[in-house]
């Protein structure tokens, strides 16, 4: 049976200050605890606009999408349950752009069979403000676990998991033949139309991704295939220039080591990641690491973890502080091992000079 963990079961919350050296200068910094989100779920994605925090997902037993649809607003430290999702789906790829938030891809659960990950290439425009969804030109190519990265009035769609080309298969199973992929498709939202562009060099799922100075960097992931089960971490970061679609030479791998499905977000210039997962023979692991890649050093710094190791946790920076929300605390797979925590926490980075 799936646990959850509740303030009421929580440690205090987590109060102490680090001192962090970043570009060489010392910094005091502090996570604050927030009110818990309301339905503590695993596979959520987080996204600021419009000056809230607006989360997507949620993943239950059975690989049963929960569509949820949640607002933070910082000045009442309060949650607001929206509409669901049109159509139920999990590893979403999500972007804002002029206050609109797209969502791309994704997974649903078959309509019938055996549970697996179908993929889908639904994409969506949600406004904020109607707390409406409208239909978009569908991805060209289905997949999910993807990154979605606004450039200048477009969208880029990079990586993700999906089928094998020519494949008979319908939806990805960790007993079943499917792959990352390393597929690069850009939507337009003023003509509501798809371009192919640049493959990404390594072809992964469950990665980070940040936007700095009109250049996207891809960072961790997954590599192989869509479960943490079958595939290989890895800590590489790639950067993608759209200006010229071309992807340049590797820069300093994460200093935690290979993660997936982590947490992230970017802010003056730098591209924060939380969290993680990660398999071997004789570890399940998920992370309370926080760090910070500055690209025009190409160099990353350490920040104080999180009160709670997790991964599947939604993520993003509103108002110069990084939200860590809900997520699981455990690399499950086998009943009884999921543990989700309602926590959400904050990280002040506006404290960084």
């Amino acid at each position: 049976m799936r646990s959850t963990l509740r303030k009421g079961l929580a440690v205090a919350a987590f109060a102490a200050s680090v001192t962090l050296s970043l570009g060489g200068v010392a910094n005091a910094q502090k996570w604050t605890t927030l009110a818990p989100f309301p339905e503590a779920s695993e596979e959520l994605y987080g996204i600021a606009a419009g000056g809230r925090l607006h989360v997507f997902g949620g993943l239950a037993p059975g690989w049963k999408p929960k569509g949820l649809v949640y607002e933070y607003d910082p000045a009442k430290n309060a949650w607001t349950k929206k509409k669901p999702m049109p159509l139920l789906s999990h590893h979403l790829a999500l972007a804002e752009m002029n206050g609109k938030i797209y969502v791309f891809g994704g997974f649903k659960l078959p309509e019938s069979g055996p549970p697996a990950w179908e993929p889908i290439d639904n994409a969506w425009e949600y406004d904020p403000a109607a707390d409406s969804w409208k239909p978009l030109a569908p991805l060209p190519t289905k997949r999910g676990s993807a990154n979605a990265l606004a450039v200048n009035g477009k969208i880029y769609v990079i990586g993700g998991a999906g089928l094998h080309p020519g494949s008979k298969e319908t939806s990805l199973h960790p007993a079943r033949p499917h792959r990352s992929v390393s597929v690069n498709e850009v939507y337009d939202p003023a003509t509501n139309t798809w371009e192919t562009k640049s493959p990404m060099p390594t072809a992964r799922n469950h990665a980070a991704a940040g936007v700095v100075n009109g250049k996207i960097y891809v960072i961790g992931g997954r590599i192989g295939a869509a479960f943490i089960t079958r595939a290989s971490n890895t800590d590489i970061v790639e950067e993608y220039d759209p200006a010229t679609d071309q992807w340049g030479a590797l820069k300093e791998p994460m200093p935690g080591g290979p993660r997936s499905a982590v947490g992230w977000g970017t802010f003056n210039g730098r591209i924060y990641v939380a969290g993680g997962e990660s398999r071997s023979s004789e570890t399940n692991a998920t992370f309370r690491r926080v760090e910070a890649y500055d690209p025009a050093r190409n160099a990353w710094a350490t920040l104080p973890p999180m009160q709670f190791h997790r991964h599947g946790f939604a993520a993003d920076v509103l108002d110069g502080k990084f939200h860590v929300v809900s997520g699981d605390v455990q690399s499950g797979g086998a009943p009884g091992a999921h543990v989700e925590t309602d926590s959400h926490e904050a990280l002040d980075l506006a404290a960084l000079k």
